[in-house]
């Protein structure tokens, strides 16, 4: 009888070597998608970080929520469920209720000039980065 090896996921092999914990917990609402959320794309680029999140069929002005606390991105949405009456039987597969999404902002993201557009139900967001000059500071050799 043959016996299946069990293996771990790549990321459970990583795990002990990860020193940026709140990166690791970012992750964990991608591993449960299926659930009620907000599903993201992240892109970082030199000049910018743009996160883009699915949420259609909301009212921007009304219905959505975005800032910035902590070294964090939150997006906040809420969808509200239309109430329909009918003769005949009704089916919705369609999720009501609040949602919430924290990302860690990367270093180098600035805070300032952020801009948010809506358009065809994809929320982006999109943060500059901040110039980063490399400082070396001279370090003093002592003699023994």
């Amino acid at each position: 009888m043959k016996h299946a090896t069990l293996t771990r996921p790549e990321s459970m092999h990583r795990f002990p070597d990860m020193f940026d914990m709140r990166r690791w917990f970012d992750t964990l609402p991608t591993w449960f998608a299926p659930l009620d959320t907000i599903r993201l794309e992240e892109e970082l680029h030199d000049d910018a970080y743009i996160v883009r999140a699915e949420v259609p069929g909301i009212d921007p002005d009304n219905d959505a929520e975005v800032w910035i606390s902590e070294g964090m991105l939150h997006i906040e949405v809420e969808r509200e469920c239309e109430t329909r009456e009918s003769d005949g039987d009704f089916r919705s597969e369609f999720r009501y209720g609040s949602f919430h999404r924290a990302i860690t902002l990367p270093e180098g993201v600035s805070a300032d000039d952020v801009s948010a557009t809506y358009r065809d139900g994809l929320l982006e967001v999109r943060l500059p980065m901040r110039a980063t000059e490399a400082k070396v500071d001279k370090i003093p050799i002592a003699k023994d």
